[in-house]
């Protein structure tokens, strides 16, 4: 039997509430593993697609901020691909924090392993060792752990941390889906290829898009089957996570396809090497306006959260992007 997938078509005021959010859609795009088949009107949508596209997202209920919400990313290893060593110290990272806070991030990303591709696997002990001395001054901001450790997210929630982001959607450490169902946090589960040392050597789809979209489903599937709330789940695509440029972009392009998903879509494109890639090559570093396009191509495509490491330039061009549209001024 073909499987239909129906990507909803975003306007304003017009048609079914999307997420429960200020965007609406009016038709959706039909697709399957042959191709593009038909648009139909949303209200012809299979009723389980059309109750995954409307329902609001209850999550974000407890975020006081407009969507999409910014996470600041805050990278405390000498080894990321774009601020590695920047916040060794803790007094550093700790200050970046605060700062990020105060420029509009509602979340604060913290990680001490390096998911760069090609980077090894860190212990969980001198993961522990890296996060250990912020905690303190840290306190009072809302933090999300990014690691694939089950220890490691204990020791985060404990000390205050609200969310779980694993890049392995729980799948690295065989104990990481139940610490996460007792815990009752809400948590990313990003779509990856591989692992960090081996992502990038050659990643493959027969369609990247709809080879995403069930990964991601399958996951959601097997978090709620251990117990994790549904309402509790985001889900990432992972830009850049064993994916080449083509994958990338047909990722982008189709991204509010992932709303079907009934979760909330994080979008993590912050200066990756699909901006160097398209736009000529450039340093991680001079990436920032190939950063905030890709961002605001998320915004355009309703997700409700963008993960990226300039949080005030984020902040002020999704203000202006508000401004612009009257359903979001």
């Amino acid at each position: 039997m073909v499987r239909r997938y129906y990507r909803p078509i975003l306007s304003e005021g017009e048609g079914l509430p999307l997420a429960g959010g200020p965007f609406s859609f009016a038709r959706c795009e039909v697709l399957t593993r042959a191709g593009r088949e038909d648009v139909v009107a949303a209200e012809d949508v299979p009723a389980e697609w059309r109750q995954r596209l409307t329902s609001s997202r209850p999550m974000l209920a407890g975020f006081a901020a407009p969507q999409p919400l910014v996470m600041g990313i805050l990278n405390i290893t000498p080894d990321s691909f774009s601020d590695g060593g920047r916040h060794d110290a803790p007094e550093a990272a700790i200050a970046a924090a605060h700062a990020m806070h105060e420029a509009g991030a509602a979340i604060i990303d913290v990680g001490a392993e390096s998911t760069r591709p090609g980077a090894p696997e860190l212990p969980v002990a001198d993961e522990l060792a890296r996060l250990t001395p912020l905690w303190g001054g840290m306190a009072g901001l809302p933090l999300s752990i990014d690691t694939r450790k089950a220890a490691v997210m204990a020791a985060a929630l404990d000390a205050g941390a609200m969310i779980v982001n694993d890049v392995s959607a729980l799948g690295h450490d065989p104990a990481a889906m139940a610490l996460v169902a007792a815990r009752g946090c809400p948590v990313i589960l990003m779509h990856h290829q591989g692992t960090p040392e081996t992502m990038q050597l050659a990643p493959h789809y027969d369609n990247a898009l709809l080879d995403v979209f069930d990964w991601l489903e399958g996951r959601i599937a097997a978090a709620t089957a251990a117990g994790i709330a549904h309402d509790t789940i985001i889900a990432d695509p992972g830009i850049g996570f064993g994916k080449g440029l083509t994958h990338n972009l047909a990722l982008m392009r189709g991204l509010s396809l992932l709303h079907g998903l009934g979760v909330p879509i994080l979008l993590g494109a912050s200066r990756k090497s699909l901006i160097s890639k398209v736009a000529g090559e450039t340093p991680v570093g001079q990436r920032l306006p190939g950063s905030v396009a890709l961002a605001l191509a998320g915004a355009n495509a309703g997700v409700q959260m963008l993960r990226v490491h300039d949080v005030a330039e984020t902040v002020q061009a999704l203000a202006l992007w508000r401004a612009c549209h009257p359903a979001l001024a």
